[in-house]
């Protein structure tokens, strides 16, 4: 099955463009949202981001090998290979790590997920259709949703499952409902685009070696993009105003906009003009293409 990157010939006006993970930052913080994507503030890589990177890679690149070659030790050994590409790349990650040591155990933890992930599906046994998939589809609205898929598996019968690789742990029940979110924004794409729901979304955590399933239908899809307009509504109206309420929570300690957070004793820097195309301008990511605009 073939997902193309558009619906049809005669698409809306794109009215702006979203992806889970920014759509994700709106709901927990409007501010963080407004300076992750309209003020573009640069933000420090984090040991724990950069290691999903890294075992994110190694896990797209073990499909590469013969099924017969997919072993434990044959993913580990693509793990320092993918980090000193990594770090071709940025050199700034080197600065992370205090020393040698601080670095090997980080790698050392990269391995043991690495060597989780063979407790919890057996790579001989899958040909994943699509990998690092790229997706986007323009809602009746004109709002284009759009993201990267880890992994996108189809069976013989055209059933598919979408599979989410996480380097955390799994939540509890009282937040799996938002760990779900992302997966269904991506069926709701997927369904735009080829007219049929996938069978199933399987998020892999690989921080404590759980798995999390959920078999969507019309109904949870249909609901889904009510969630995300309305959500690029709210968006559109603090566009309008001016106005990117902060919402404090735990989650707080690991913002690296705190100096800049009315909640924190500071001022938010003057809000950027917008000017033409801004609507769904695109940067990138360290690790795929960005999917996160005005």
């Amino acid at each position: 099955m073939t997902y193309s990157a558009t619906m049809t010939m005669t698409e809306p006006e794109i009215v702006g463009a979203l992806s889970p993970s920014r759509a994700g930052d709106f709901m927990t913080c409007p501010l963080l949202y407004r300076f992750r994507v309209v003020d573009r503030l640069p933000e420090r890589p984090s040991p724990a981001a950069v290691r999903g990177t890294v075992v994110h890679a190694v896990l797209e690149r073990l499909f590469d090998l013969p099924a017969g070659g997919r072993t434990v030790e044959a993913a580990q050994a693509l793990l320092e290979p993918q980090w000193e590409r990594l770090l071709a790349e940025e050199p700034d990650y080197a600065e992370m790590f205090s020393g040698e040591a601080e670095l090997a155990g980080w790698l050392a933890e990269a391995r043991s997920m690495i060597g989780r992930y063979f407790t919890l599906e057996d790579p001989t046994r899958l040909e994943p259709a699509e990998r690092e998939l790229y997706v986007e589809a323009v809602l009746g609205s004109g709002l284009m949703l759009r993201g990267y898929i880890d992994r996108l598996d189809v069976a013989p019968s055209g059933d598919v499952r979408v599979v989410d690789y996480k380097t955390g742990s799994a939540p509890g029940p009282d937040f799996e409902a938002k760990a779900l979110f992302q997966m269904k924004f991506y069926a709701l794409v997927l369904w735009r685009l080829s007219g049929r729901v996938p069978r199933l979304l399987q998020l892999v955590y690989l921080g404590n070696g759980e798995v999390l399933r959920y078999s969507p239908d019309e109904a949870d899809l249909n609901a889904t993009e009510r969630k995300v307009t309305a959500l690029w509504q709210a968006i559109e109206r603090a566009l309008a105003t001016g106005e990117w309420r902060a919402r404090p929570s735990r989650l707080c300690g690991w913002c690296d906009h705190q100096a800049l957070c009315p909640e924190f004793g500071g001022t938010p820097p003057p809000i950027p003009e917008r000017r033409p195309g801004d609507t769904v301008r695109s940067t990138k990511t360290k690790r795929r293409a960005a999917t996160d605009e005005l």
